[in-house]
């Protein structure tokens, strides 16, 4: 073992033998030694900009880099190989089955998850690294219940997705300290694959979650020089697309590509967990209360101006401006209900691809047919960079704009609490990616039930018939609606479920919502991992 690391769990031996060799650790430890203290540094960074932000202090474009904003010289690196058309993208965890029929999809790229649509057990994060080492290798094939699961000759091309800054990964620590979960994800990955991906044509290629300012991009991008370095390849091979996921982040756009130049891919909407971060940061703006989540769409003021000026900025550096997630799946045995889906999917991509998008996510197959169809009516070309919507003019006071139509319900209530609680029951089960009434959910859409109801209960919202929002009605609604959520997602677990009522409970009467549930009950997954519990860190 290497000196000063240790391995918390033996789950997973078989991939363990393979992913955590010798030489792949001690590059995390490398890793780890290098870029923790930073990494902490801007967490810290994250905290204190809450609080000033709590107390009144604007959201606004940094003063300090009007310089690179006003530059128009600058621009980002080229597309790299398979990247130049990306205009149907499909993403999904990384156990063995998927990661084949992804890759079998059709879809021009898959987005290979560690993140949201993920459980992180030590299991699931160390599997999946060997499932796409085997994909890389065309090694992944398989037989089960008598069917076989094969790759085709030219599958589409890999993206991996590690997880945010701000998750640990407590089963390896390195000198007593847990490991960034970002850089487990990413160091594993690009050690044992980089090389392998470059003889093939293409490279290591990330999507890089949950970022809030510039200089998190500066660490990833130094992180990606360094590791280039460290193995013997040129700088400039790793290419990574950024999810402008937060609010802080949409007014760093340009910022972030300018720190990842030479490395990145373009910008993505990340639409679920937009809405969720407009929420949370905005915590003591009780102006920013929002109706029923079915009410806050991508026509509405706030988000049509976060995606004019993500296309915009994007193109302006020559890079891809991705759209965003198609989470519905076929609805099986009611053609006319499965018709009116699949036409608000065409809709929506319609609306991506006539506003400049490059390219959009799918959450399933049999959607690709759909959104191909229309990026291949609309997009003659591999990409849209030469639409530059220079009529675009966004400003602060448009990216915070909280008039949203709609009203707050009481089935807008129940149907969060639902949602809330069968997805948080699921992914302490193991499962970060689950079906709920005909769309694939994953954690951005249970960090939005959980922090609407917060927000809906800290400013004492009304119902559209009158009646206040309290936390005594919305308990009340978690213990009528528990029961039933077996019923929605069959297989949950009575225990986990309890632990999914009490945090809900929890999190509603709180003065500030937690930052994210997947850090709050990430010691449920190390613990049952044989990690110590030393190792957590815990809103609980």
């Amino acid at each position: 073992m290497v000196s000063g690391v240790q391995i918390h769990s033996k789950l997973a031996e078989q991939a363990q033998a393979v992913i955590l060799t010798e030489d792949a650790l001690a590059f995390l430890a490398a890793l780890h030694r290098t870029f923790e203290s930073t990494r902490q540094s801007l967490l810290i960074a994250r905290e204190e900009a809450q609080r000033r932000w709590d107390s009144g202090a604007p959201f606004d474009f940094p003063p300090e880099t009007a310089h690179i904003r006003a530059e128009a010289s600058w621009q980002c690196a080229p597309p790299a190989p398979g990247l130049e058309d990306r205009r149907v993208e499909i993403t999904g965890p990384t156990d063995r089955k998927m990661v084949i029929n992804a890759l079998n999809s059709g879809a021009k790229t898959f987005m290979a998850d560690f993140e949201d649509s993920s459980s992180p057990t030590f299991s699931n994060m160390v599997s999946g690294q060997l499932n796409l080492r085997d994909a890389i290798r065309r090694e992944i094939d398989f037989d089960t219940g008598g069917k076989s699961y094969k790759l085709i000759e030219k599958p589409c091309v890999l993206i991996v997705r590690p997880r945010g800054w701000h998750l640990d990964e407590a089963r390896v620590t390195v000198d007593n300290a847990p490991v960034s979960g970002s850089l487990f994800d990413f160091g594993l990955y690009f050690y044992h694959n980089a090389k392998e991906l470059v003889k093939r044509g293409f490279g290591p290629y990330f999507y890089l979650p949950k970022m809030e300012h510039y200089l998190e991009a500066r660490l990833w991008n130094d992180v990606f020089n360094f590791s280039q370095s460290y193995i013997g390849l040129a700088h400039g091979i790793i290419r990574a697309t950024v999810l402008i996921e937060t609010l802080p982040a949409v007014f760093n756009m340009e910022e972030i590509l300018f720190e990842l130049r030479t490395h990145s891919s373009g910008l993505n909407c990340g639409r679920w967990d937009y809405i969720f971060s407009f929420i949370k940061k905005r915590r003591a703006d009780r102006s920013a209360v929002l109706p029923d989540r079915k009410d806050v769409t991508m026509t509405v003021p706030f988000m049509d101006s976060y995606v004019r000026l993500l296309i915009q900025t994007c193109h302006r550096r020559k890079v891809a401006a991705m759209g965003g997630m198609a989470a519905q799946i076929p609805i099986k045995n009611d053609p006319a209900a499965n018709d009116a889906v699949m036409e608000k999917v065409r809709l929506d991509k319609l609306r991506e691809v006539l506003a400049g998008h490059d390219g959009t996510w799918i959450a399933h197959p049999l959607i690709n047919k759909i959104a191909l169809a229309v990026f291949n009516e609309h997009m003659l070309g591999p990409n849209q960079y030469h639409v530059r919507r220079e009529d675009v003019k966004v400003a602060a006071v448009d990216l915070l704009n909280p008039r949203v139509p709609g009203t707050i319900t009481d089935e807008g209530v129940r149907s969060n609490i639902s949602t809330s609680l069968a997805y948080t029951s699921a992914w302490i089960g193991g499962n970060g990616c689950i079906p709920l009434n005909y769309l694939m959910e994953d954690a951005a859409t249970a960090e939005i039930t959980r922090v609407q109801l917060w927000q809906w209960v800290k400013y004492n919202s009304r119902l559209e018939s009158g009646q206040y929002i309290t936390a005594e009605y919305v308990e009340k609604l978690i213990d009528e609606l528990a029961p039933d959520v077996k019923k929605i997602y069959p297989g949950v677990k009575e225990d986990n479920l309890k632990i999914a009522v009490d945090y809900l409970k929890g999190q509603i009467k709180k003065e500030w919502p937690s930052e994210f549930l997947t850090s709050d009950l990430m010691p449920y997954l190390a613990i049952a991992d044989g990690a110590e519990p030393k190792w957590q860190k815990s809103a609980l």
